[in-house]
């Protein structure tokens, strides 16, 4: 039977309020670095402030310790009290991206950065979610730096969800790219995983792609998946979805099943997916030794090991 992954992928959590009524006000900053309740999350070169605790947690600083000029933007307000009473309910977070002259200084042998690709799935709910807003919103910054309509330079706006053209004054909007990640399953229920070509060789994951303009989710799963592997497929099925902010995607999670008119021939399109292999449970867990899978961070892994049955050991 398919389940839902809902509530169940790493980084689909959050505990924050988003708060957009406080990002229209004029003045938010202001308000924000003279409230003492305010906590910075600083990014730098992509990465969080981290402790270096057994399960890592975000290291939140005070609003002195990061330069007023860099560019801020506001995450929103906590909704639980911290449990080591740091952080109280309705605290506000605002993420400030830092630049090289700053961003050595604020590690430590206490703190350190740390990529929440690798790490995210060990975080609390609270903190996966912040670390994936504020990489998600600071990558948008860093790619939006002049309008793509007149190409004039662009500054932040409404406390950084928005860029405004110079030159017009139009406000442009963050974005996110969809795209599609799919379990594929034969009559045997055997699993489809292939190698890319950016890939180490021994690296597999699930079939995904982009969905192109004008696309279904569910005709994007058929198309790439015929495009990567020569398979066609019925009956896509969502099972959950998770942001990707490297640099700024959503994936949305499905499983598939092998057209059973059709064969089950695999063939690799050998220019983004060199080899593909049909999978049994038995010959997954033989061949872990061997081969390498996602990360425990990615909706990929979550959708194997809830074809598998449970935690892969790998």
């Amino acid at each position: 039977m398919l389940r839902s992954l809902t509530g169940r992928l790493p980084l689909s959590r959050y505990r924050i309020d988003r708060d957009n009524a406080t990002r229209e006000r004029p003045h938010v900053f202001d308000e924000l670095w003279a409230d003492a309740r305010t906590r910075v999350l600083a990014l730098w070169r992509g990465e969080v402030l981290l402790t270096p605790a057994q399960e890592p947690a975000l290291e939140f600083l005070t609003p002195d310790r990061v330069p007023s000029d860099a560019l801020r933007i506001y995450l929103g307000r906590t909704v639980d009290d911290d449990p080591d009473g740091g952080i109280p309910a309705g605290s506000p977070i605002v993420a400030v991206v830092v630049d090289d002259a700053t961003g050595p200084t604020l590690a430590s042998d206490m703190v350190r950065w740390g990529n929440p690709r690798t790490f995210g799935h060990q975080l609390c709910d609270r903190d996966a979610g912040l670390a994936i807003e504020a990489l998600g919103i600071a990558n948008w910054h860093a790619s939006h730096q002049f309008s793509p309509r007149t190409g004039n330079p662009t500054e932040p706006g409404r406390a950084g969800w928005v860029r405004i053209d110079v030159g017009t004054g139009r406000e442009i909007f963050p974005r996110t790219d969809a795209a599609i990640i799919v379990g594929v399953t034969d009559e045997r229920d055997r699993l489809v995983l292939g190698s890319n070509a950016q890939w180490e060789s021994n690296r597999f994951s699930l079939l995904a792609g982009f969905v192109e303009p004008g696309e279904s989710l569910e005709a994007a799963v058929v198309r790439e998946v015929f495009e990567e592997s020569g398979l066609r497929v019925v009956d896509p099925q969502y099972v959950g979805s998770q942001p990707w902010p490297f640099p700024a995607s959503l994936m949305l999670g499905f499983r598939a099943s092998l057209d059973p008119a059709q064969s089950a021939t695999l063939r690799p399109d050998g220019t983004e997916i060199l080899d593909l292999r049909w999978f049994s449970r038995d010959e997954l867990a033989a061949s872990l030794p061997d081969i390498v899978l996602p990360s425990r961070t990615s909706i990929a892994r979550a959708i194997i090991e809830d074809w598998f049955g449970g935690p892969l050991d790998a």
